[in-house]
C-alpha cells in the first residue's frame, strides 16, 4: 500500500498552493509525520483559510484552478472536502456539481459524505441522476460515494440503517459497460451483505445473467466465506446431498509461528450425479483470552461426478504479518464445503524459535 507521502505528498500540496496563487496556508501546511486522513484534514482546514469564505467566489477559485493541467491526482481530495464544507447547507446542489465536476481528477468518494450525512434522500436523488452521466468518473462516484462501508471514509449511519436506500442507484449501473463502475457496484452490495445479506442476496438473485455472474461473486464474496446459504445457492453451491469429507488430516501436532502447517483431505461425490463444491478452510486462531476465533482462507472450487473422489493438500503458513498476531496454544482447522463445516483438528501453535 502506498505510504502517505506518496499518496498526498509535501511536493503536490506546494503545487496545489502554486495552482491556486494566494494560499499562504496551503503553502505553509506543516505535514512532517502526519498520516495520509491527518494530511487531508490540514490541507483541508488550509483552503478554507485561504479561499473566500462566500460560496460562490469559492468556487470561481476552484473553476479557475481546474483550467490548470497541474490540478489533478491526490491534492483533489482535500479540495473535495473543502467544497461539502463550503457547500452545506446554502451552496447544496451547486456544491454537489462542482464535486461531480472535479471526481474526473481523483475522486469526490469522500466529500460526498458530508452532502449525504446532512440531507441523505436530496444527496441520494443526485446521485440517481448521475447514473446516466457520460462520463464512468461520475456514475462510479454515484455508488463508490454512498456505500455504507467506504473505506476510509466517515459512515453515514442512516445508509447502514436503510441499507435499501441506495439500492436503485444499484440497479441502474449493475450492467453498466464500465469495469470500473461495476467494480464499485459489486463492492456497494458486498457493504450491504454485511447487514442485510437477505437484501443483498435478493438484489443479487434479480441481476444475475451469465454476463453479470462475476459481479455477482465479486458482490457476495463475504456471504460465501460466511456459508451463507442463501449465496451459496444462488452461486450453485446448494448443501451437498451426499458426501464424504475426510480429514483433515494434519502434517504435524505442534508448529511454531513462522513455520508452516501442512494438511489434506479427501471429498468422496457419493451421489448420482455430479456435484459442485465450493471448498474452504478454516483456522481457528487462539486470543489474548484463550478464546477461539474463526478465519476463512478460499481454497478451490470442483466438480465432483458421481462416485468421484479427490484428495487436497494444503500448506497453510503462520510467517508473522502485521495485521495479525499469533498466541500460543492450542488452535484448529477445519473444512468448510458448500457452507457446512467438516473434521475439525487441533494442533498446537508454539512461539517462534
Amino acid at each position: 500500500m502506498p505510504t502517505a507521502e506518496e499518496m498526498l505528498s509535501v511536493a503536490a500540496v506546494r503545487t496545489l498552493a502554486d495552482i491556486l496563487g494566494k494560499a499562504p496556508a496551503v503553502a505553509a501546511v506543516d505535514l512532517d509525520g502526519a498520516a495520509f486522513s491527518e494530511r487531508g484534514r490540514l490541507v483541508r482546514d488550509a483552503l478554507l483559510a485561504d479561499l473566500p469564505a462566500k460560496y460562490p467566489a469559492f468556487e470561481r477559485a476552484i473553476r479557475k484552478a481546474m483550467k490548470d493541467p497541474r490540478f489533478t491526482g491526490w491534492m483533489i481530495w482535500p479540495v473535495t472536502e473543502a467544497v461539502a464544507v463550503r457547500a452545506v447547507p446554502d451552496a447544496f446542489d451547486v456544491g454537489l456539481q462542482l464535486v461531480a465536476d472535479l471526481t474526473s481528477r481523483l475522486t469526490g468518494e469522500f466529500a460526498l459524505r458530508t452532502f449525504l450525512a446532512a440531507d441523505l434522500d436530496r444527496t441520494l436523488a443526485t446521485a440517481l441522476r448521475w447514473t446516466a452521466s457520460p462520463d464512468e468518473h461520475v456514475r462510479r462516484l454515484a455508488s463508490e460515494g454512498t456505500r455504507p462501508r467506504l473505506p476510509w471514509a466517515k459512515r453515514v449511519p442512516a445508509i447502514i440503517d436503510d441499507p435499501q436506500s441506495t439500492v436503485p442507484i444499484l440497479d441502474a449501473l449493475h450492467r453498466d459497460p464500465s469495469e470500473y463502475v461495476r467494480r464499485s457496484v459489486a463492492n456497494h452490495l458486498n457493504d450491504i451483505s454485511r447487514s442485510d445479506p437477505a437484501l443483498a442476496v435478493a438484489v443479487a438473485t434479480r441481476w444475475l445473467t451469465t454476463e453479470t455472474a462475476p459481479l455477482v461473486r465479486h458482490a457476495l464474496r463475504t456471504l460465501v466465506k460466511a456459508a451463507d446459504p442463501g449465496a451459496l445457492a444462488l452461486l450453485g453451491f446448494p448443501p451437498p446431498a451426499a458426501l464424504t469429507v475426510t480429514g483433515p488430516a494434519l502434517g504435524r501436532a505442534n508448529v511454531r509461528v513462522g513455520e508452516e502447517l501442512p494438511f489434506e483431505f479427501t471429498l468422496t461425490n457419493d451421489g448420482d450425479e455430479d456435484v459442485r463444491l465450493a471448498v474452504d478452510y478454516v483456522v481457528h486462531h487462539r486470543k489474548a483470552n484463550g478464546t477461539l476465533t474463526p478465519k476463512v482462507f478460499k481454497l478451490t472450487t470442483r466438480t465432483l461426478a458421481a462416485g468421484e473422489s479427490v484428495t487436497i493438500s494444503r500448506r497453510h503458513s503462520f510467517r508473522p504479518i502485521t495485521t495479525r498476531v499469533y498466541h500460543s496454544g492450542e488452535h484448529a482447522v477445519e473444512l468448510q464445503v458448500n457452507g457446512r463445516t467438516f473434521g475439525r483438528t487441533s494442533f498446537t501453535l508454539r512461539p517462534q524459535a
